[in-house]
């Protein structure tokens, strides 16, 4: 039989790096961006982005589905899906609507995050297997270059628009820039799909049914709900407490360079001390940070800048350690994983809408008006909802993974 090659992990990041670029730049783009090109409301995307969200946390579970059913063949489905993704991109952004312009947007974005949705989960689930070839720590090594590239993906689309605004069309510039890093991850993958075919499928019942699965996608909720908590509530922060407009794309970036920056430093941290001390540690590390923030007052942006280093260091550990604790237990469980990370990618994106939908109407209850002079009860509510609910969030998760036994297979291989 001869020998499978060497996984090719810069292939991993790539990929990574293309699916980052359409996400959280795109939620900040793409309003804005139909806002000025085609006078349409602000009311009305909200309205849009919110069902679209719901959309996208529902459907998660059946691509994971879909993602075990085309396993045999997942090389062409993992292509169809970067031409949706490719197509949706540069329809939204190059392409002016032959419809109106709110459907269309509902439409490309549509096709945008199911695309993205469902190429997340294939890239995890097949990470399963690779790691598996890649000996001991292997989860870790591939952690690294996966969540790296995507770190980096984040920070270049998040300032590339800017950096082409010079030119006639910097959208389009942009639109077709994507393109290029499609055409780009899907030709340093060609090789790397298909290892899943060789196990047979599994589905939610198996993931579900393993008590410590059921537990790290409990700990993944806590942990995640802090960052989709300062996600959304981050440009209002910036704006209305600190009193910093203009600076919210420069903290963003150093906030997402410094996470890409550390993820390789806690990857190799964990293969010495261990995975879950490491996790602990970041946990730790994002509590102190989120606590400062609630001494902060308007002015301080450079003691701000500070605690997005701190805060990106920290989620650097989230982004590299707990996908790879969760994908070592899917290797022994269910190795197939299409369903597991279908689970796992509903579970992150609940907590965007459940942000959404529980955040700004406390904020508006409390007065808070966006852009206009505030109460000071407005900007301490702002404040609290910001800084000490992610600390409280973060708690509960340090608490639940110390008091979780990993079973020493996960502890070691991981």
């Amino acid at each position: 039989m001869t020998p499978r090659p060497k996984p090719n992990l810069a292939g991993f990041g790539t990929f990574a790096a293309m699916l980052s670029a359409a996400g959280l730049p795109i939620y900040i783009h793409a309003p804005k961006f139909y806002v000025d090109e085609y006078g349409v409301g602000l009311t009305a995307l909200a309205g849009v982005l919110f069902a679209l969200r719901l959309i996208d946390v529902v459907q998660d579970p059946a691509l994971g589905w879909l993602a075990s059913w085309v396993r045999q063949s997942r090389a062409q489905a993992v292509a169809l899906g970067v031409a949706v993704l490719a197509g949706s991109m540069v329809g939204l952004f190059a392409v002016a609507p032959p419809v109106a312009p709110l459907l269309w947007f509902g439409l490309m974005m549509t096709g945008l995050f199911s695309a993205f949705s469902f190429l997340t989960i294939c890239m995890y689930a097949e990470g399963v297997q690779t790691a598996a070839r890649l000996g001991e720590t292997g989860h870790l090594r591939l952690a690294a270059w996966r969540e790296t590239g995507a770190l980096l993906g984040v920070c270049a689309a998040a300032v590339l628009p800017a950096v082409l605004s010079g030119s006639p069309a910097p959208f389009t510039g942009f639109a077709l820039g994507f393109v290029a890093l499609c055409a780009a991850a899907l030709w340093l993958m060609r090789g790397e799909w298909g290892q899943a075919a060789q196990v047979g499928r599994t589905g939610f019942a198996e993931v579900l049914s393993d008590p410590l699965l059921r537990r790290l996608l409990l700990i993944a909720l806590l942990n995640a709900a802090p960052v989709a908590v300062s996600s959304t509530l981050f440009l209002f922060y910036v704006e209305s407490v600190l009193g910093a407009p203009g600076w919210e794309g420069p903290l963003l970036v150093l906030f997402f360079l410094t996470a890409a920056a550390t993820t390789p430093i806690w990857t190799r941290l964990a293969r010495r001390f261990g995975a879950r001390a490491m996790l602990l540690a970041g946990m730790v590390l994002a509590i102190a940070s989120f606590s400062t923030v609630l001494t902060l007052d308007a002015g301080d942006t450079v003691a701000f800048a500070l605690v997005c280093l701190a805060s990106g260091a920290a989620i650097g550990a989230d982004f590299a350690l707990l996908p790879a604790l969760f994908a070592t237990r899917m290797e022994q469980v269910a190795p197939e994983a299409s369903a597991g990370f279908g689970l796992w990618s509903f579970v992150q994106k609940a907590t965007l809408a459940l942000a959404a939908i529980l955040l700004l109407p406390a904020l508006d209850q409390a007065g808070f008006r966006s852009g206009q002079e505030n109460t000071p009860e407005a900007l301490q509510m702002l404040t609290w909802l910001y800084a000490l609910v992610p600390c409280v969030l973060k708690l509960g998760a340090l608490v639940l993974l110390s008091i979780t036994t990993l079973p020493t297979q996960v502890a070691r291989n991981v």
